[in-house]
């Protein structure tokens, strides 16, 4: 895909670019809405991934194009972003321009071409590949110097501030920070990290991605409004995020709670971060097949206390374990987008059938299925 996406660029902007980098996706295997919690997660990065070529210029010109949106190249004046001055998909990549800027790093005008196969809408945070392939590829060119942590937090600041998302940092820290072949335990209050193990095929077992075809977005309010009662909670308990609050003292604190929507946040998150460290310790005993239930218990919870699930991923959960999954939840912001399902490899097929037969029962559109394994994180591809 590089050398397509370096001719792409060639045939754009009149000569080669100066280098091609690739950034992954993630798909989550456990910990939804704990990051903005500073909670724990455990994404993985996906084989799909978005390319970018890119070569400075020394005229103060920035000039953004993807393969996947027809047009001519957005163009911009570094100086001049601020946020919401710049609308749609070129707004990644700009406010990672911002975002540097901000920060007091000496970054000035470039041509930027990409192309990716994450797929979009699905809640496979296809955003944070973007802002993290190039700020990645900034930090080199630009000789800035700057560590994966750090680079992940300003693809974060840029989709808060200037996209106007405000997500937690664990997309960005997966797609930056995630190695082949691993799972990645985050710590979202610290950025420390551990690199899991999670060779699933060893044990006979396959994580299937269930993409609904339901666009998800999450700049429109629900997304913000949970972050908030979140915040709210914390407030009223006396700590500084609800990280802090022991689950085995969750009953005494949901008693100190009276708005019941915050109660419901509340119990959501503590359980989540809970289901974290009870999956990590699966997998280092080498155990993943007993997951699986963790995972229909983070769905449940996501369905009923957070309340960000929807009928087409309750539908891919509920027919997936019933059709033989091990377990089965939804992934990512919610409201649309992707469910994973922990499933033995000889039922993979029977179990993509029978959510697929599903799906078209319903009168729902037909959902794309596909294994994933763990990916690579960012890199120079050339």
């Amino acid at each position: 895909m590089s050398e397509g996406v370096a001719a792409e660029f060639r045939a754009l902007y009149g000569s080669g670019p100066e280098g091609v980098w690739a950034a992954p996706g993630r798909v989550n295997l456990i910990g939804e809405y704990t990051d903005f919690n500073e909670g724990f997660v455990l994404p993985l990065a996906l084989p799909h991934t978005t390319v970018a070529a890119v070569s400075r210029r020394d005229d103060g010109v920035l000039r953004v194009h993807s393969r996947d949106v027809p047009g001519d190249p957005v163009r911009l004046d570094p100086a001049a972003l601020e946020p919401g001055a710049v609308e749609g998909w070129a707004a990644y990549p700009a406010g990672v321009v911002w975002a540097l800027r901000a920060a007091g790093h000496p970054v000035g005008g470039a041509d930027v071409h990409v192309a990716s196969t994450v797929p979009t809408g699905a809640g496979l945070s296809s955003s944070a590949a973007l802002e993290v392939v190039t700020a990645l590829a900034l930090n080199e060119l630009y000789g800035l110097g700057l560590g994966r942590p750090d680079l992940a937090l300003l693809a974060q600041r840029a989709e808060n501030a200037f996209v106007g998302v405000p997500c937690g940092v664990m997309d960005q820290m997966a797609s930056a920070c995630a190695t082949e072949g691993h799972a990645l335990h985050l710590d979202t209050r610290d950025l420390a990290y551990r690199q899991v193990p999670f060779d699933l095929a060893a044990h006979g077992l396959r994580l299937l991605v269930v993409d609904t075809r339901v666009g998800h977005a999450l700049g429109d309010g629900a997304y913000a409004e949970r972050r908030a009662g979140c915040e709210a909670g914390a407030r009223a308990l006396g700590v500084r995020a609800l990280r802090e609050v022991d689950p085995a003292q969750l009953p005494e604190a949901l008693g100190r709670l009276t708005d019941e929507t915050v109660r419901r946040y509340v119990r959501h998150v503590v359980t989540d971060n809970a289901r974290v460290a009870r999956v990590i310790e699966l997998l280092d005993a080498g155990d993943p097949r007993a997951v699986g239930p963790l995972l229909v218990e983070g769905h449940a919870s996501l369905r009923d206390d957070l309340r960000v699930s929807c009928p087409e991923l309750d539908l891919a959960v509920g027919t997936a374990v019933a059709a033989g999954a091990l377990g089965a939840r939804m992934t990512g912001g919610g409201f649309g987008g992707s469910a994973v399902v922990l499933v033995a490899e000889a039922a993979a097929e029977e179990v993509t059938a029978a959510v697929t037969k599903a799906f078209l029962g319903a009168g729902f559109a037909a959902p794309r299925v596909f294994p994933v394994v763990p990916g690579a994180g960012a890199r120079r591809l050339v």
